[in-house]
C-alpha cells in the first residue's frame, strides 16, 4: 500500500513552520533550501511572501523580525512582559561595567582592552571580556600593530541578533544613550556585587 501525501502547503505556512521550528534566525538562502531544485522559489518570491506574513501578524502577540542572521518568528516586545513570567529564573543581570564595556565595543569597534579603559578610565576584568566572549556578543577580530599587539574586539552577529538588529546602523544613536531616562526601567543593571564585578 502506498503512502498518500498530501499537497503541498502554500509558502507562506512552510515559511512559518520553518521559522517557529528553527528556535534561530533563518536567511533567505537557508529557507531556500527547504525546497527541491524544481520547485525552488526566488529570493524575491520568499521576501514578498515573508513580508505578507508579517502583515498577518498585525496585532499579535508575535511577530516577524528580520535580524542580522535573517528572519525569525518572536514574542511583540509589547506582550514580552507577560510572557516572561512563564519562565521562573530570572535573566541574567549584568553590571554596568559590562554593559559601559560591550557598548564601548559597540560603537568604536574595533577597540583594545587599553582602549575601552582609557576611556572608561577604569580596568577591565577578565570576568567581563570572558562573559562577553562565552556570550558570543564579542569577538577578537585582528590585533593593534603596536608594541604587545593587543587584541581587537568587535560584536558579532549574534550580539545583533539578540538585541534585535539587523546592523550596526541599527544601534540608537549616542545621543540617545546617553539619555538618562534611556534606559528606563526595562533593563535590570543588577546590584554593585553582580557578577562580573570590577573593582
Amino acid at each position: 500500500m502506498s503512502l498518500a501525501y498530501p499537497s503541498r502547503p502554500g509558502l507562506k505556512a512552510i515559511l512559518e513552520g520553518a521559522l517557529f521550528a528553527a528556535g534561530a534566525p533563518l536567511t533567505l538562502e537557508q529557507l531556500q533550501t527547504l525546497f527541491g531544485e524544481d520547485e525552488r522559489p526566488e529570493r524575491s518570491e520568499l521576501a514578498a511572501a515573508l513580508a505578507e506574513l508579517s502583515g498577518d501578524y498585525e496585532g499579535r502577540g508575535i511577530e516577524i523580525a528580520e535580524v542580522a542572521g535573517g528572519f525569525r518568528v518572536q514574542v511583540r516586545a509589547s506582550v514580552a512582559p507577560w510572557v516572561a513570567r512563564l519562565w521562573d529564573e530570572k535573566p541574567a543581570r549584568y553590571s554596568r561595567a559590562l554593559l559601559e564595556t560591550l557598548a564601548l565595543i559597540a560603537y568604536r569597534q574595533p577597540i583594545t582592552r587599553g582602549e575601552i579603559e582609557e576611556i572608561r578610565g577604569v580596568a577591565v576584568t577578565t570576568q567581563i571580556v570572558k562573559t562577553l566572549t562565552e556570550r558570543e556578543w564579542i569577538r577578537v577580530v585582528g590585533h593593534r600593530d603596536v608594541p604587545g599587539r593587543p587584541a581587537l574586539y568587535a560584536t558579532t552577529r549574534r550580539f545583533l541578533d539578540y538585541f534585535g538588529l539587523r546592523s550596526l546602523n541599527d544601534l540608537p544613536p549616542l545621543s540617545e544613550v546617553r539619555a538618562p531616562d534611556f534606559l528606563g526601567d526595562e533593563l535590570d543593571f543588577g546590584d554593585p556585587d553582580a557578577v562580573p564585578a570590577e573593582s
